[in-house]
């Protein structure tokens, strides 16, 4: 891999490395490596574009290119495709389970404190508008590249956290097949 430019991605310095299969890691000064940076038309910049058949969500951060980060999607007949746009932004929320996941698991807690383990939204939080559907992190990282949620969007915990400081409330949200 070699280095071949820096980019500030809303504040945060990034080197962008070229790989040998064409695409581009990407890793957050003093941060793991995990991103990666793939050529991506169609957006607006700005834009998260999740495509649920490919578990990945990419966000535009310059023309022609975005952020392409793995994450969890909704287990069959739980997916939903759309457009939205980011409604608020948490750090280490309360969660409330929805009433059908409680009715499928009456056990649940009616609040789970936001920063304990047993908390399924990790350490940050997009809210999105028109639903009780979130992009978030997740204390449960083996789930991240599954079809494993009730519509909701699993990041590993690292990367909605880079997420969470590039994108702001109105942010668009395409969610695909």
């Amino acid at each position: 891999m070699r280095f071949n430019r820096l980019v500030t991605l809303a504040g945060i310095a990034v080197v962008v490395a070229t790989a040998a299969t064409g695409t581009a890691a990407i890793a957050a000064t003093g941060s793991p490596p995990a991103r990666e940076v793939v050529a991506f038309d169609g957006y607006a910049l700005g834009t998260i574009v999740i495509k649920t058949a490919e578990r990945r969500l990419y966000f535009v951060y310059e023309q022609g290119h975005a952020l392409r980060y793995p994450v969890g999607v909704g287990r069959p007949g739980k997916a939903w495709v759309g457009t939205t746009t980011i409604a608020g932004k948490h750090v280490q929320p309360a969660w409330s389970p929805p009433a059908e996941i409680k009715r499928d698991k009456p056990n649940l807690p009616d609040v789970i404190p936001g920063g304990t383990p047993e908390n399924p939204m990790g350490a940050a939080a997009l809210t999105l508008s028109g639903g009780e559907y979130a992009i978030h992190g997740t204390n449960q990282p083996k789930s991240v590249g599954g079809f494993v949620s009730y519509g909701c969007i699993r990041m590993f915990n690292r990367d909605i956290v880079e997420l969470y400081r590039m994108v702001d409330v109105g942010t668009p949200v395409v969610v695909l097949k």
